[in-house]
């Protein structure tokens, strides 16, 4: 009897000990050859699982950005072969895919280079209108012509997917041009969206894609975003819009909304601490939920290292000349002032003419250069009056506590600033400011 209990007790033990030196339980031969590898398990194993990141309902999607609004050569059209690469199952798209005009000709010839592109595309690609797209009748001539309908949805893998047009009057094609101005979702619109959220009750997730994030715009009232929120209720789901060609992620009653940085438009493109980079988003929907993630696209390369060919042509832009490339540091309280944003506002010389601002984020160092929004460095010459602020953060979350602005009240404002500066023609100019 004793022998038999330590018998079992023996195998008992050798058991275990097996199961404990393969880490997971499901590494049998036959899970293995179940989940799709044929390898020899053994007693103890050179990996931790054979159990693969994959399952029926995981797919991946990429989100491009805004191309226009002063695009540079020769970024899109490598994103395109970047992408391919990268082998999502779909593209999604943010708006303001080409400059537009108010000629159709040239709408229809600035489409034609945009889709010489687009066709290159291994995955489907699906449209999504911003206002250089179709703000106004010309453009929206030519979408129509092209694409048909401005806003849509569909369902993949159970999951709703819906475009908004936030160039909308209550009806697709507006015949008054001020109403191309709008930055709202209009009632008929709103009606479609509500159908196909009763249509998809039981979706894992809901993605949303439009251009404008008028999710920030004064009165959300007005322009739709609160009745579009009610109509989400508290079902999981995603935004994605563009236009401001800088990256920022809101976080609003629990629900992430992106806004994207550029693929291609204009930008001054000073790294991902601005928020101004090339970028695609990159979406893995797993049975838990979407996993985010960012790609610069200055990361991809070719399996050979060999270098993106392109011809894309670029929108010229027109710089100011003779700016001064404008330098500084800044001391906040005896210390560096990292993490501030520094801030130049013109100062007219009549009283009719637009100031030119300029702004920079301060390093650890609390050194800094200054740029203008989307444009060139440095300033015109002049005077400036200087205030700082904390600078932004990339993610805007009510539920997350803002840190002390610690800047001194009087340096706040450029009404209130006691800075002044001279900045000279030349090269360059360098500043050095203590707020104290």
């Amino acid at each position: 009897m004793k022998r038999s209990v330590l018998g079992l007790f023996v195998v008992f033990v050798l058991g275990g000990a097996v199961f404990l030196s393969r880490g997971l339980g499901d590494q049998s031969s036959k899970n293995a050859t179940s989940e799709g590898f044929r390898i020899k398990v053994e007693e103890t194993n050179p990996f931790t699982s054979l159990k693969p990141n994959a399952g029926p309902e995981q797919f991946q999607f990429a989100v491009i950005s805004d191309r226009t609004g002063g695009h540079r050569p020769g970024v899109f059209s490598k994103a395109v072969q970047q992408i391919n690469l990268l082998q999502p199952e779909f593209i999604m798209s943010v708006g303001d895919l080409i400059e537009g005009s108010s000629v159709a000709k040239t709408n229809r010839e600035q489409w034609n280079e945009f889709n010489s592109y687009v066709s290159q595309f291994q995955m489907p690609f699906f449209y999504v209108t911003g206002n250089h797209d179709s703000a106004n009748s010309s453009l929206a001539e030519v979408w129509k012509e092209k694409y048909g309908r401005k806003s849509y949805h569909f369902t993949y893998k159970n999951c709703l997917f819906i475009t908004i047009n936030t160039n909308d009057d209550d009806g697709e094609y507006p015949k008054v041009e001020a109403n191309f101005k709008k930055e709202r979702i209009g009632k008929a619109q709103l009606a479609r969206i509500a159908e196909a959220i009763k249509e998809n009750p039981e979706v894992r997730h809901t993605f949303v894609f439009l251009h404008h994030p008028i999710w920030n715009n004064k009165d959300t009232v007005a322009n739709g975003w609160d009745a579009f929120e009610n109509l989400l209720g508290d079902r999981p789901s995603t935004v994605f819009c563009g236009h401001i060609h800088v990256f920022r992620k809101f976080v609003k009653k629990g629900r992430a909304l992106y806004q994207l940085a550029t693929t291609g438009g204009g930008s001054s493109m000073r790294g991902v601490e601005y928020g101004e980079f090339d970028q695609v988003a990159w979406i893995t929907m797993k049975t838990g939920g979407p996993v985010i993630s960012h790609i610069n696209l200055e990361g991809i390369y070719k399996e050979d290292l060999s270098p993106f060919e392109s011809t894309e042509t670029g929108r010229e832009t027109v710089a100011p000349k003779n700016l001064t490339r404008t330098y500084g540091t800044v001391t906040l309280q005896g210390k560096p002032g990292f993490g501030l944003l520094a801030l130049f506002t013109e100062i007219p010389k009549e009283p009719k003419d637009k100031p030119y601002v300029g702004n920079a984020r301060t390093t650890k160092t609390g050194s800094f250069e200054v740029f203008a929004n989307r444009g060139a460095p440095g300033l015109r010459p002049g005077k400036y009056k200087v205030h700082f602020s904390p600078a932004p953060s990339l993610v805007i979350d009510p539920g997350v506590k803002p840190p002390e602005n610690l800047v001194p009240e009087r340096f706040r404002l450029a009404a209130t600033t006691p800075l002044v500066v001279d900045v000279p023609e030349g090269n360059t100019a360098s500043f050095a400011f203590e707020l104290e």
